[in-house]
């Protein structure tokens, strides 16, 4: 059978997936035009090497320099549109979408325009696209506490309906976890799901720390946990999901190669892994391609593809009756194509 055709067909849930992260060459190419001021090529064959990061440092530079191009509401729901057409084109039926409201907010669009936007698209994406889109809110964690104090008051005060979760991004190193876990705290009492990213660019401890401080339910690349086996048997025992991004963890230096990625470690000692795409058109992938690279790594038949999409399905924090349906699809499809 034809692997990648079996993939590219395949229904799949995304769990791990940035919004300005996820802006295609074309749309980033628009803004970058509408926004001449900005250092970001309006080219998009110049977009490929600007989009090549010598670090984890370099990276979060340049993805802050996308971030200053989404200046106004319409540009909000524009991006978030396109990124569900994005996704439908890969039979992504249901997704996570990590969205930083501080950054646009001190950019000068109101809280409110700002979720009235990616609702607006939201519905329309569900509508016109089949693709059910829900939220995290993130926390950038190089903004410190204020930009913290930011997305938790956007979150308490208009809890749009597609929010589920409260995440912490952007640099690992020096940027202590547990300094936010008043924050958390506050969150989860309102019933939002705790997904902190840690454990890629550092090593275990900003993983405990996110499990400990920030009651974390999933963790967020989490590829330095097979250094420490005590981890690994925790999240085990807990039965705690890692958003895995193959390509973005090499893309960005956080791990030497595809071939040296952790994610069979992981596998074989029985971690909850998913398959994500993090920032997929600034790392030259998307979750098609990210799939056939863990199907490569873990040596995976269809039927083993289509387990790992479960996977994601059932650590998303959609409804029972939603991830009952998708799940349902997955195993409807993976029959007929085994024939």
């Amino acid at each position: 059978m034809n692997i990648k055709a079996f993939i590219e067909g395949l229904p799949k849930a995304e769990l791990h997936v940035h919004h300005i992260g996820s802006a295609s060459p074309r749309i980033v190419s628009q803004l970058a035009a509408r926004h001449p001021d900005s250092k970001v090529p309006a080219d998009p064959d110049a977009l490929a090497s600007y989009f090549t990061f010598r670090d984890f440092a370099h990276f979060v530079e340049i993805y802050l320099s996308v971030v200053d191009l989404v200046r106004d509401a319409e540009d909000v729901r524009l991006l978030t549109y396109e990124i569900a057409r994005d996704m439908a084109r890969q039979n992504i039926r249901y997704a996570e979408l990590t969205i930083t409201p501080y950054s646009s907010i001190r950019r000068g669009i109101s809280a409110g325009a700002f979720i009235e936007a990616i609702e607006d698209a939201r519905k329309a994406a569900s509508s016109e696209l089949g693709v059910a889109l829900q939220w995290c809110f993130d926390i950038p964690g190089e903004a410190g506490l204020e930009a913290a104090q930011v997305t938790l008051d956007v979150a308490l005060d208009l809890h749009p309906n597609g929010l589920v979760s409260f995440g912490l991004g952007g640099p690992e190193i020096g940027v202590p976890r547990p300094q936010f876990a008043p924050y958390f705290q506050r969150a989860i009492a309102v019933g939002l799901h705790s997904v902190p990213h840690a454990g890629e660019s550092t090593g275990p401890e900003t993983i405990w720390d996110s499990l400990l401080h920030l009651r974390a339910e999933r963790i967020g690349h989490g590829t330095s946990c097979t250094r420490d086996p005590a981890l690994v048997r925790h999240l085990v025992e807990h039965s705690i999901p890692l958003e895995v991004c193959p390509t973005s963890n090499v893309a960005t230096r956080s791990v030497k190669s595809l071939d040296e990625h952790p994610i069979k470690e992981m596998v074989a000692q029985g971690v909850w892994v998913t398959i994500n795409s993090d920032d997929p058109p600034m790392f030259g992938t998307d979750l098609n391609t990210e799939y056939a690279i863990a199907a490569r790594l873990l040596n995976l038949d269809p039927a083993g593809i289509a387990a790992l999409a479960k996977n994601a399905v059932r650590a998303s924090f959609t409804d029972s009756s939603a991830k009952a349906a998708l799940c349902a699809e997955i195993d409807a499809y993976t029959a007929t194509a085994l024939g």
